[in-house]
């Protein structure tokens, strides 16, 4: 039997396919901050299932540490029948690179004959991974980690050594394996977390930084498949749709939009980007209107610097703004690679697109070298 967990921690429609179960991680943590929790469904023959992580052997009132982790987790302990385990995300999914739809239980079958584990493509990053860990979260929590490593697991600290200098890692903490491969991961991971559980202190502000052992736990995974050696299949991750935050955000912003209130925006998302520093990475700003909130922002604060004067004055409907400096961003990138666009002009004039807004779209758009 296939079951591939979704986590979520809101009501949402889970895939009509039964082989995908809704599961509600943390709801212990909920359960004691609001009295009462709730979240189920039914598989396609209506029969009703419990999806929370809170019952048998489990780990749900650990949710602020371990965010999705305390799904995984339940199913490690919990699910004795499947031969085939799985974790995704309700707005996340592993997808076929055939159909660009979700994996189907013949798709996972064929895979597992020729790999050991399907997880998220490789991500390559712009630093080493010990690097770009450090911009987000303290550096501690990774060193330490690596020490865990090495008291439980020697002949794996020397690979931990390696990758963390290496500009690799997986994200989103989703896999897809036969039932030796995950118990054998889980066995590793949880004896690790728990470990560094008993030799950190998680003094963060904010429910973001405290989800430490989930952002670990997306490197750690990496760490097992390269010193187990094991043949990994790495597919796209399918998007449903955004982040709540990014688009309870996104609302706010509009309203500072609508008082022409540039710099309290400005001030605003700052505070925000702060709290979530993963707000505007690709797999949560998926539409790209953050990238151009900001890129409005920006421009509203040199044109006021430079004429006294910017669009939001002229413009303040958030969706109308988005359309105009998205439609800036494509005539620039075509103009900046060598095809013009006839409509650039007329379209600059009438949408009072000055010499700064095109200089800021120029800087940022993505060009060849034009030597």
């Amino acid at each position: 039997m296939i079951s591939i967990y979704v986590m979520t921690h809101k009501d949402f429609i889970p895939p009509e396919n039964p082989i995908y179960i809704p599961l509600h991680v943390g709801r212990a943590l909920r359960k004691k901050a609001s009295g009462h929790s709730s979240c189920s469904s039914k598989n396609n023959a209506g029969v009703m299932r419990f999806f929370g992580d809170d019952r048998g052997d489990n780990i749900s009132a650990r949710n602020d540490n371990f965010s999705e982790l305390t799904g995984h987790y339940f199913v490690w302990k919990n699910d004795n029948d499947s031969d085939i385990l799985g974790i995704c995300h309700y707005r996340r999914y592993l997808i076929s690179e055939k159909t660009e739809n979700l994996l189907s239980a013949g798709e996972i079958r064929s895979l597992l004959d020729e790999y050991d584990i399907i997880t998220t493509k490789r991500l390559l990053l712009n630093f080493p991974y010990e690097y770009a860990f450090s911009q987000n979260h303290k550096p501690l929590y990774l060193k330490e980690t690596g020490n865990v490593i090495k008291d439980l697991y020697p002949k794996d600290h020397e690979v931990f050594l390696n990758l963390v200098d290496e500009p690799h890692t997986y994200f989103g903490n989703m896999l897809i394996a036969n039932r030796a491969v995950f118990d054998g991961y889980s066995k590793w991971l949880f004896d690790i977390l728990f470990e560094l559980d008993q030799r950190i202190t998680i003094d963060e502000p904010d429910s973001y930084h405290r989800r430490i052992y989930g952002f670990v736990s997306e490197f750690l995974l990496y760490v097992y498949v390269v010193a187990r050696g094991l043949k990994a299949k790495g597919l796209m991750v399918g998007m449903t749709s955004e982040k709540t935050e990014v688009t309870e955000i996104k609302k706010e912003l509009a309203k500072y939009f609508e008082k022409g209130d540039y710099a309290g925006a400005r001030e605003f998302f700052l505070e925000q980007k702060k709290k979530r520093p993963d707000i505007t990475m690709e797999a949560s700003d998926i539409t790209g209107e953050l990238h151009l909130a900001m890129q409005v922002i920006a421009t509203a604060g040199l044109e006021d610097d430079e004429y006294g004067d910017h669009i939001l004055n002229h413009e303040r409907n958030f969706d109308r703004l988005m359309q105009i400096f998205g439609t800036l961003n494509r005539y620039t990138t075509l103009r900046l690679n060598g095809i013009p666009n006839p409509k650039e002009e007329g379209f600059i004039r009438e949408n009072n697109i000055t010499p700064v807004a095109v200089n800021v779209a120029e800087t940022i758009a993505p060009h060849r070298d034009r030597g």
